[in-house]
């Protein structure tokens, strides 16, 4: 049986072990130093209106929403990889790492995520809440830095590497030597979008209406941006908009193909702007290497053959590829003491401002 000694050293230890947070439209990524991955849950905040107390935050919030009372509003505080609630965000960031540290009488060093075109006033954005939240010090990476080094690539070399990392608010392709980006772009395109697109089809074709939450399930069951080898079909449950009462219909994966195709095309093409700027060099090296891709929509069926026929260069997706920007987060905790307070500048570009 556990001492209180153990107890008490296991639930109130006097140091903390240092964070690093991928804050991720759709989901936070928590890993903390020593220990892995730790938490992986819904960035979604339930707050009561009235007392401005916090309900639920992560799993639990998710499931309220669109099921909440008028005085509870279920939100998502970060709207295309930015904080658009600045409050919100802090107290979900709070959470998060009480949940990961539990009482800690020093605060914990905190690297967190952003994507590689944020302007200062959203860095310091970031920043603050992270402060506000109980950091010590917070770190900002670059989501394809982060990405690349959680798939295992060696971007220390003099060798050109292009990431490119499809979350849910923002997509993030970079082409990444000797430690830094060369060439980037950010899109305000990704799994959000995805998701839109299917809601949006589902009411044109259909005349139906489903939510968020379906629109995302039938993603990644049917979900699809480049022709299956067979089709695939599933049940959806909606409402009727001429009724206004449930209907259920059936979607199949050439739908879904033909949903996405805008989306999914806007992303291939700013993948080939990327290369279009890149030296000739480093272009070369892609072409050996090949495209790495990473984040939670990369994973929706043949993306990395949509981007292969497109570019006409190998592509792969990561292996887990959800957690890589969380693994190469994780990795950076190691070499915080060479690190500048306030980012992490392995972006040349950024080094130059």
């Amino acid at each position: 049986m556990a001492s209180f000694l153990d107890i008490f050293k296991r639930n109130f230890s006097l140091f903390s072990s240092d964070i690093g947070i991928d804050l991720g439209t759709a989901t936070v990524l928590v890993y903390v130093k020593g220990k892995g991955i730790v938490l992986n849950e819904p960035s979604v905040v339930a707050v009561n209106k009235v007392t401005g107390k916090l309900v639920a935050v992560g799993t639990e919030a998710q499931e309220t929403l669109g099921r909440t009372p008028d005085n509870i509003i279920a939100i998502r505080p970060l709207r295309e990889g930015v904080i658009s609630d600045y409050e919100m965000t802090e107290l979900m960031i709070k959470e998060f790492i009480r949940k990961v540290q539990g009482f800690r009488l020093f605060k914990p060093n905190v690297v967190i995520c952003v994507p590689s075109i944020i302007t200062e006033v959203e860095e310091r954005a970031v920043i603050d809440a992270g402060t506000q939240a109980g950091a010590k010090r917070v770190f900002l990476i670059e989501e394809p830095v982060a990405a690349a080094i959680g798939a295992g690539l060696d971007i220390s070399r003099p060798n050109g590497n292009l990431v490119a990392d499809i979350g849910g608010g923002t997509t993030d392709i970079a082409v990444i030597s000797l430690g830094g980006i060369v060439e980037s772009t950010s899109i305000k395109i990704a799994g959000d979008k995805f998701d839109e697109a299917i809601i949006k089809y589902v009411r044109r074709k259909h005349n139906a209406l489903i939510g968020e939450r379906t629109a995302e399930q039938v993603k990644k069951t049917i979900g699809c941006v480049y022709p299956r080898t067979e089709e695939e079909i599933m049940e959806v449950k909606g409402r009727c908009l001429m009724t206004g009462l449930p209907r259920t219909f059936t979607l199949s994966s050439s739908e879904i193909l033909e949903a996405l195709e805008e989306v999914s095309s806007a992303i291939v093409e700013a993948i080939h702007s990327v290369l279009e700027r890149t030296p000739p060099e480093l272009t070369g090296d892609i072409s050996s290497n090949g495209i790495v891709m990473t984040g939670g929509g990369s994973l929706i069926w043949g993306f990395d053959k949509l981007v292969a026929s497109k570019t006409g260069i190998p592509t792969r997706v990561a292996d887990e590829a959800v957690s890589c920007v969380a693994y190469g987060t994780g990795n950076c905790l190691e070499n915080l003491a060479s690190m500048q307070d306030g980012t992490i500048n392995l972006s040349r570009k950024r080094q130059m401002r």
